[in-house]
């Protein structure tokens, strides 16, 4: 079978690395309840970890493994077209020489985190209220905005204060309505700001 080549930002392999792996994971929490009993909870799926291993072989070898690592230097998620995976945005969290290099040959692996779309509006949206909110160096206060969240499954306060940079008291202060805070129910809004 002939693969397309795998790709990240402007970085294209000259040959696939020979070794792939991907790990999916989901957080899930055990609540104690009175009499010995717990309840299980669905916190969702975290980011998959790609991870792989190959070599660049034959004259430039090094030079094409310092290609990948200045793609590695620049900063933020890009995008990752792999040829079996769906392409994805992610961040080039690891990338390791695994041996001394010789000018013909270089080992490496290397190893990249998927940013979690859903989530990547959330911190912008944030930013953008608090730029709203001023910075100016002017001295009248604007009217503060709420900024909601609506409850989705395996939400957590305790997950959405640390979304959203909040202590866990600082959330329920802004959520009287909520009186018991171990209880958050699918579609349910909460004030986080």
């Amino acid at each position: 079978m002939n693969l397309s080549p795998m790709r990240f930002r402007s970085y294209t392999w000259p040959h696939n690395p020979r070794v792939y792996s991907i790990d999916y994971h989901r957080m899930v929490s055990a609540h104690k309840l009175p009499f010995g009993l717990y309840q299980l909870q669905d916190l969702g799926r975290t980011n998959r970890v790609m991870k792989g291993e190959g070599e660049f072989v034959g004259e430039g070898a090094y030079g094409q493994f310092g290609q990948l690592a200045n793609t590695f230097y620049a900063e933020g998620p890009g995008l990752l077209v792999h040829p079996l995976w769906q392409a994805s945005n992610a961040y080039f969290v690891a990338l390791r020489l695994e041996q001394e290099p010789r000018p013909d040959y270089v080992r490496y692996s290397f190893e990249f985190w998927e940013e979690n779309e859903q989530c990547s509006g959330v911190a912008t949206r944030v930013i953008d209220v608090v730029q709203a909110g001023g910075g100016t160096g002017e001295t009248s206060a604007p009217s503060p905005q709420a900024v909601w969240h609506r409850v989705v499954k395996g939400d957590t306060l305790w997950a959405l204060a640390q979304r959203y940079g909040l202590s866990l008291a600082e959330l329920i202060a802004l959520n009287p309505q909520i009186k018991n805070p171990n209880l958050i129910r699918v579609g349910e809004e909460v004030r986080v700001g």
